[in-house]
């Protein structure tokens, strides 16, 4: 399981001091179970297994099958970054508090009332939505892409 444990720190690019505070252990407790010093106990697993979501059981446990349930969502550092010169042209930018002044059909509430979604018509070219992407507390992100 030391094996699996170290593989699972370099997929995620953590440290050990890092990877401890995480799961609430002490870093020595980690050092000790990747020299081979200490198996990990099942609170130690069960802990790794909360923080960490998408990681196997069957995987870390016994080494069967692939080492994430699910692929994780990509983050913001995966995405190409955008050519600002080019694209500062074509995108409008409406400051939070004008956003409150469009309230005909151009704006509408979404479910939660923190969340406003505000169309600004195009003044040159026909503008489509590609995506929308919602950032959440926990760095975590869902992307929405219409139809």
């Amino acid at each position: 399981m030391k094996d699996r444990i170290l593989a699972f720190l370099q997929s995620e690019n953590k440290s050990y001091a890092q990877f401890a505070e995480e799961i609430g252990v002490q870093p020595s407790g980690i050092s000790h179970i990747l020299s081979g010093r200490n198996n990990p106990s099942l609170d130690f697993v069960v802990k790794m297994l909360e923080r960490y979501e998408s990681l196997s059981t069957d995987w870390l446990l016994f080494g069967r099958g692939p080492m994430y349930r699910y692929t994780s969502q990509p983050t913001l550092f995966d995405v190409e970054p955008l050519n600002t010169a080019q694209d500062e042209s074509r995108h409008e930018t409406v400051p939070e508090s004008d956003s409150d002044a469009f309230t005909g059909p151009e704006a509408r509430e979404s479910a939660s009332p923190r969340e406003k979604t505000v169309s600004v018509s195009a003044s040159v070219h026909e503008q489509r939505l590609e995506k929308v992407l919602f950032f959440y507390t926990d760095k975590t992100f869902t992307e929405y892409i219409p139809s």
